[in-house]
């Protein structure tokens, strides 16, 4: 081999390392680059279903869990409640929720896979304000005398009931939002998430 060759060769396997270093030092430069487009744990955890344990809601009880940085209300309705519902179908804006506030499955008169649980977005659909729960019958904070119990909003008077359904006239233009859910044990619910085909 000659002194020639022998150059040549070192010039190679120099050049080689040098693209090898170079394009390590390229694939270091460009990690956090990608890293930086993937969403952050917090923006998973925003978006991501969020697990609720109702072992312990009594009737007549609410809850509210956040989902997507939005309330979500978990009512376990009792029988007055839900006999509500029917009564006042008169007075609904859209009594048999035919617009899509709802997964398909929740598309029934107490809007709910369950009916003694109501699960719905807790922001009134008019600007976006948190109604006020208001159990009792009657005049009560205000409420007309044949008030049925449900929710107000307290910025424009928005009225719901114990399905989330707006009555006619107010300003909210559709019943409050039911999420996408579904049961994964008689105790336990999993918001966000339903399972295909439901």
């Amino acid at each position: 081999m000659s002194n020639e060759s022998k150059v040549d060769c070192g010039r190679r396997r120099l050049v080689v390392a040098t693209a090898a270093v170079g394009g390590a030092g390229a694939l270091v430069a460009l990690v956090p680059f990608l890293s930086s487009m993937l969403p952050s744990e917090r923006a998973k955890a925003a978006g991501a279903p969020v697990e609720v344990d109702i072992g312990n809601l009594e009737v007549g009880q609410m809850m509210t869990v956040e989902w997507r940085g939005k309330p979500v209300w978990i009512i376990n309705r009792s029988k007055t409640m839900l006999e509500t519902l029917p009564e006042l179908n008169k007075d609904m804006a859209d009594p048999k929720s035919d617009k899509d506030m709802q997964p398909e499955y929740c598309k029934n008169e107490t809007r709910s896979i369950k009916p003694e649980y109501m699960v719905v977005v807790g922001i009134c659909t008019h600007l976006g304000c948190s109604p006020s729960a208001k159990f009792k019958h009657g005049p009560a904070d205000g409420m007309a005398a044949d008030w049925l119990g449900g929710f107000l909003c307290p910025c424009h008077g928005s009225h719901f009931d114990f399905a989330g359904r707006v009555f006619k006239s107010q300003p909210a233009p559709t019943n409050l939002e039911v999420p996408p859910h579904m049961y994964l044990t008689d105790t336990r619910i999993l918001i966000g998430e339903h399972k295909k085909g439901a």
